[in-house]
């Protein structure tokens, strides 16, 4: 699978933590950014970019951290055929893709420690959209442009 990751100053160090980690499964890892640790950087300029690249498909999920997550979730959710979320618990990792087909996973770096979002991430990765016809019926309600087709999952 394709992946892209993301994040601004806050979320930094745990997104460098995390490619570390996910480079030993079978994941192609794209950064979007930040390469370098940027304390006056911002995050949409290396969210959206992120978040558009999963709505094109050019990645299958992405990964977008920030020191909230809350930041990267606005950022990513202004793409058309972004569905981000921010995730802290193991069951809206997997739910938030299996009933709402979520694709960008947002993370807050400093209150998400390693061991969590390790497990967060491979929750999400690991779930596949279910296409039940009342998750259908709700994307299409939320997202007026939606039709079926996008869910890759």
């Amino acid at each position: 699978m394709k992946i892209g990751i993301a994040s601004d100053h806050g979320g930094f160090e745990l997104k460098q933590l995390l490619m570390e980690r996910l480079a030993k499964s079978d994941y192609t890892i794209v950064d979007f950014g930040n390469g370098a640790y940027d304390s006056n950087d911002d995050y949409p300029d290396y969210i959206v970019p992120l978040a558009q690249a999963v709505a094109k498909g050019e990645v299958e999920k992405g990964i977008a951290v920030c020191g909230s997550g809350v930041g990267a979730t606005i950022a990513a959710n202004k793409v058309p055929g972004a569905r981000a979320a921010l995730i802290t618990d193991h069951f809206a990792a997997h739910q938030g893709v299996e009933d709402d087909n979520m694709n960008v996973i947002c993370l807050g770096g400093r209150i998400t420690g390693i061991e969590t979002a390790t497990e967060l991430v491979n929750a999400f990765l690991n779930a596949k959209f279910t296409f039940g016809e009342r998750h259908l019926r709700r994307l299409g309600k939320a997202d007026p442009s939606w039709n079926g087709n996008q869910a890759k999952g």
